[in-house]
């Protein structure tokens, strides 16, 4: 990834006899080759992060308790307050917050602004240590603590560009989302006073929804059917990869391209989402587990986890509505393998 770094600092969370601790850095960092291919290695880890959500800040119209920051933030961006200052403030709030919800989270906070294409970022995130094992000078064994950026949960990147040109957008936030329970997420949106405002689940459900019920309203045979699907989920994966939105617009002349038809899928699109009273977005940043379902059946449940791509169903997998069985021919080869020694079968 090609960034510029305008300004970086990093500030540290300590565990002391039952109670977190904060020490503050002085100074910004200075940008080198380690700094930068620590933030390259972070954009890298937060993209690809599956499971991401999209927020703006508070307003006057919504619930909650609004946090200092975006008043902070906008006194930095309008040269009131200096970086330093700016960062140090952060870092005292979420102090605040990690004792306000008693968690004691050993770790670094990075706030960074970078250049990237035509866009402004500011990405803040907290940076989790694990311990390890090193090798000194001397070849004696010691322990370490070390990053550990591949554990990353609480996160979020502010578009600058987007949040000063259209500060009514609802998606200028973006933040890594958590799984169970109240999410580790909700407390960093806490802190950072802003609230999830485009549910990407829901709308990438809605837009496989409308696909397949797209194809089956257009006549298409399975085969074509499957096509339709395959073309969708590689746009949507490519724009997910890409870090851009789905657009419907540009779905819809693909599939113009791919099967001519009067009822545009962009028309469709509209009409079906009338009819379910559910509304679908013109663009919107997909969901990457729920895209998957244009290729692939899955589920699980009662000690049973099955899935298998639709090109084989009709194929190696045949499912009987009317009994609720499904037949796989051939077992995947580790399957068999796994089955036979159970059974003591020789392979």
């Amino acid at each position: 990834m090609q960034l510029r770094i305008e300004e970086s600092i990093i500030h540290q969370f300590y565990q002391n006899d039952g109670q977190v601790g904060l020490r503050l850095a002085p100074s910004a960092l200075n940008e080198d080759e380690q700094l930068h291919d620590l933030l390259v290695e972070l954009t890298d880890v937060y993209t690809s992060k599956p499971a991401k959500g999209y927020a703006s800040f508070l307003t006057e119209n919504d619930e909650g308790d609004a946090s200092p920051f975006p008043e902070q933030l906008k006194s930095w961006y309008g040269k009131e307050l200096d970086f330093v200052e700016f960062s140090q403030q952060s870092a005292k709030l979420l102090l605040e917050q990690l004792q306000s919800y008693n968690l004691l989270e050993a770790g670094f906070l990075l706030i960074t602004r970078y250049q990237h294409l035509s866009s402004e970022y500011l990405l803040v995130c907290f940076l989790p240590v694990k311990e390890g094992v090193t090798i000194s000078p001397d070849l004696a064994v010691d322990r370490s603590s070390q990053l550990d950026i591949s554990k990353v949960q609480l996160a979020a990147r502010i578009d600058l560009t987007e949040w000063r040109t259209a500060p009514d957008a609802e998606r200028y936030i973006s933040f890594i989302k958590g799984r169970a329970g109240r999410k580790v997420s909700d407390f960093f949106l806490d802190f950072l006073g802003c609230t999830e405002r485009v549910n990407t689940k829901e709308q990438t459900q809605q837009l496989v929804d409308t696909v397949q019920e797209y194809a089956k309203q257009s006549g298409l045979e399975a085969e074509q059917r499957q096509a339709l699907n395959k073309t969708a989920y590689e746009y949507c994966d490519e724009q997910w990869k890409q870090g851009d939105s789905v657009k419907i617009k540009d779905l819809s002349e693909q599939f113009a391209e791919q099967y001519p038809s009067d009822n545009s899928f962009e028309m469709f699109s509209k009409e079906f989402a009338e009819q379910r009273e559910k509304e679908i977005a013109d663009d919107f940043p997909a969901d990457k587990s729920t895209l998957r379902k244009l290729v692939k059946f899955q589920g699980q449940g009662g000690g049973v986890s099955v899935g298998f791509d639709h090109t084989v169903l009709g194929e190696r997998v045949h499912y009987d509505p009317a009994t609720d069985t499904l037949t796989i021919n051939g077992t995947p080869p580790n399957l068999r393998d796994q089955l036979r020694r159970y059974f003591g079968i020789d392979s």
